[in-house]
């Protein structure tokens, strides 16, 4: 990476900061365009996350007093979390709680403790499948998203192997058991979007169950749910770790031939030449993490670094680029997609090709910090 490169990169990282704080955060747009109050949510949990990161790799004392500031906003003296609700049963508010595993080693504070315990104990009467999978949500009855395994499996992983002597770790790896089981396209190897057991919604295959397209940030969640949870189960469950393992190695084997030849990646990434699609910078960057990440971590072949930094340096060249006044921004970001839900989202190729692409938004701009840390780590070696 060329040192312009990452001073601007730097540049960027401090007028985000400038412009945010845990009440006004202006990378979270769908708080911006709601005009509602902030809450704890998954959006600002991924960029506390990389901002985590950014400090563990630089040491820069911002990142960290930013980041812990932002979370003492939510988290109480007594582990309550402002705004957050366990009946809710929501698998994106368990993400946030990842980051409180480093507060809590960094500090020794009891309230971190408390509040993973508070966190913690949704998943005990979180509703599930059949098969014992999570609903990704309350309001989503029998469903299973891609994007719910990056939020609640490394959390529930590393919970487990930390304080309970692992004692569910099994549970975790069931779950993922039933997504290659149910979710896997045979063909291509890559995933769908969402899963209904109960076949019912209007958007699953009568069969499957599936949704009908394959959506590239629901597959950099799952991606980097196999990496991040993989790094937190312990070497005690070898095979279940390589399991993890094996199943992100074929999945990065089957994204490789959507790889466009800037290094990015399309919104449907099987649908290249599809009017409307476009190259999206989040499932990208989520992506290019993983897959440098479990490279750094030893679980797969360095062959497979040329993936991450080849899609790394195509959203540097693609979407990173300067305001009229010489800020940065970060395009190409895909605001929000899911299926279901009042707007009917029927998991259309029209439909993924309909929602908003913003800048600056941190569901593209945290994961590209996150690969910017690993391209960082690269360099040191």
């Amino acid at each position: 990476m060329k040192q312009e490169a990452a001073k601007q990169i730097n540049e960027y990282i401090e007028y985000l900061l400038d412009q945010s704080s845990a009440e006004k955060p202006m990378w979270n747009k769908e708080l911006v365009r709601s005009g509602k109050q902030n809450k704890w949510n998954y959006i600002d949990g991924c960029m506390i996350t990389a901002l985590l990161s950014l400090y563990e790799m630089t040491g820069r004392e911002r990142y960290y007093s930013f980041a812990k500031d932002f979370i003492d906003y939510f988290v109480q003296e007594d582990g309550t979390i402002r705004t957050y609700n366990v009946s809710e049963y929501n698998l994106d508010n368990i993400n946030t709680a990842s980051n409180l595993f480093f507060l809590y080693d960094k500090t020794g504070e009891e309230k971190y403790r408390l509040a993973l315990d508070l966190v913690r104990s949704q998943l005990d009467t979180m509703p599930r499948t059949k098969e014992g999978s999570f609903w990704h949500k309350d309001i989503y009855p029998n469903q299973v998203w891609l994007d719910g395994l990056y939020m609640a499996e490394p959390f529930y992983m590393r919970y487990e192997t930390v304080f309970r002597k692992m004692e569910k770790c099994c549970d975790v790896i069931q779950q993922f058991k039933n997504v290659e089981k149910h979710m896997k396209d045979p063909k291509t190897g890559l995933y769908y979007h969402g899963y209904d057991e109960s076949r019912e919604m209007y958007w699953a295959d009568p069969v499957t169950g599936c949704s009908p397209n394959f959506w590239l940030r629901s597959l950099g969640w799952f991606s980097l749910a196999l990496t991040e949870t993989a790094r937190a189960c312990d070497e005690a469950l070898y095979y279940e770790k390589r399991y993890l393992i094996s199943l992100l190695e074929n999945l990065i084997d089957a994204l490789i031939p959507f790889q466009d030849e800037s290094g990015m990646f399309f919104q449907v990434p099987d649908k290249k030449d599809a009017e409307g699609n476009y190259l999206e910078t989040s499932g990208t960057a989520l992506i290019a993490y993983a897959v440098l990440k479990a490279v750094r971590e030893g679980y797969i072949s360095p062959r497979y670094a040329l993936v991450g930094e080849n899609a790394f340096d195509g959203i540097c060249a693609k979407y990173l680029s300067k305001n009229p006044d010489g800020t940065l921004k970060l395009g190409g970001i895909c605001l929000v997609a899911g299926l279901g839900g009042p707007q009917h989202r029927d998991g259309s190729l029209a439909y993924y090709f309909s929602e908003p692409v913003v800048e600056n938004e941190a569901k593209g701009v945290a994961p590209f910090l996150l690969a910017y840390t690993e391209m960082l780590r690269r360099e040191e070696k």
